[in-house]
């Protein structure tokens, strides 16, 4: 047998290692134990500041790497059913005892090596390079295999190609980001048929979603009521966005803060918080059986073509995907905005006529930045502050290409150039860098 039919990759023949010698791989294991030995009380407050930013990018670099050398040895285990000899029923349950984790994470350990030796070349590569971690591997795995899963009919090399697209955005999104991009994995193997198929499925969701959508409330007895409720994703991101105004810290200023204690008010409780006064104070209880009326948009954004025809899928600002035909049933709903690509839009370029941007800028450049347009910032639209690129107050027009959308913390960085330099990204956004 060669080393490339031997199933661990390893040859048996007179060249290559003897059963029973100290293989390369199990001299390395030591060698790396004893090193950390070596180093188990070393003090880190005796580090620069450079050598620990260095030293906890390698290590979370090294990290990977020895997750694809586990995973990669476990294969091999599994061919050579090296809990045989003790009687466990499976390399799963083997490791599970020899190891005291539990057989549950173990046998999904064994089904990700499985599935990087045998399908995933690429990402097994990636991972042994320490070019991706393992959430992200995983989440590269899961989300090709769901789409084979959901289209059979795939022309041949959609799995490689749907593959290296998610590794190529495993340079720049996190694991839980490649998930989400992953669900639209169909638009980059086969355009032509994505939007159509997605909005199909759309439509049998929020179908099933409107006959599954419930609220139930339970009295505590204490002055407090706990309640839980189902909506289609539409309402909830509707839910989600009135909360989100309410709550940005720029609107809440010292009101995140427990009067008493001081402290930071958790997220969950500053919602609860919001929830209360969207209750009290922007629901106009009296016009409900006939306006409805909400303080609060959500633009949904569709393609002329699509809005006309009511085939296809819209996108909401706030991450969410509603099919075309709810996307028209809701165009003339408060609370509603549309922005239709190739189609009529309202004004977006104000030159010099005006110093503030308006709600409708507000909506093209949430739509464009998604939230907070500095590297790594994950604020929402309803937490950020429209900002001219070129000051206002120095010649700066008023208009798309001279505005980004900033949070408070990053809106000041951008206005203190004494303290922070502001580089343009390709993608239009921006990254800040103290100055030395």
């Amino acid at each position: 047998m060669s080393t490339s039919d031997s199933p661990t990759g390893t040859s048996h023949s007179s060249g290559g290692p003897r059963p029973g010698a100290n293989h390369e791989l199990l001299r390395f294991a030591r060698a790396v134990e004893a090193s950390l030995d070596r180093v188990t009380d070393t003090p880190v407050w005796s580090m620069t500041a450079e050598e620990q930013r260095e030293t906890a990018l390698l290590l979370d670099r090294l990290d990977a790497r020895f997750a694809e050398l586990r995973l990669r040895v476990l294969v091999g285990a599994d061919h050579s059913e090296v809990g045989a000899d003790s009687g466990a029923t499976s390399t799963a349950a083997w490791l599970a005892h020899a190891t005291r984790q539990s057989r549950a994470s173990c046998s999904a350990a064994l089904r990700l090596a499985s599935q990087l030796d045998e399908s995933f070349s690429l990402t097994r590569r990636a991972l042994a390079s320490g070019r991706v971690n393992l959430d992200q591997a995983r989440a590269v795995v899961e989300a090709v295999n769901l789409l084979t899963e959901e289209y059979d009919d795939l022309p041949p090399g959609t799995r490689v190609r749907a593959e290296q697209h998610l590794l190529d955005l495993a340079d720049e999104f996190d694991a839980v980001m490649l998930r989400r991009l992953g669900r639209r994995l169909i638009e980059v193997v086969c355009p032509e048929a994505a939007d159509r198929a997605e909005g199909e499925r759309l439509a049998l969701e929020e179908e099933r979603a409107r006959r599954l959508a419930q609220l139930s409330t339970r009295d505590n007895g204490d002055g407090t009521v706990e309640g839980r409720f189902r909506l289609p994703v539409l309402h909830a991101q509707l839910l989600k966005k009135a909360l989100e105004s309410l709550t940005s810290p720029r609107r809440l200023g010292e009101g995140r803060f427990h009067p008493r204690t001081g402290k930071k008010l958790d997220h969950s409780t500053l919602l609860g918080h919001g929830f209360m006064e969207l209750l009290e104070s922007h629901l106009a209880l009296d016009r409900l059986p006939t306006q409805g009326g909400s303080p609060f948009t959500v633009v949904v954004t569709i393609s002329l073509d699509a809005l006309t025809s009511g085939f296809g899928a819209a996108s909401l600002d706030t991450g969410g995907r509603i099919s075309a035909g709810e996307a028209r049933r809701l165009a003339c709903r408060a609370g509603i905005i549309p922005m239709v690509l190739d189609g009529a839009s309202v004004p977006l370029d104000l030159g010099r006529e005006q110093r503030l941007f308006t709600k409708h800028q507000r909506i093209a450049l949430s739509h464009q930045f998604g939230g907070c347009a500095a590297k790594n910032c994950d604020r929402p639209p309803a937490w950020t502050e429209a900002h001219h690129l070129q000051p206002w107050g120095k010649g700066g027009r008023t208009d798309l290409r001279n505005g980004i959308l900033l949070c408070p913390p990053h809106h000041h960085m951008a206005d203190d150039p004494g303290s922070w330099d502001m580089s343009r990204l390709a993608g239009g956004g921006v990254r800040f860098a103290r100055r030395q």
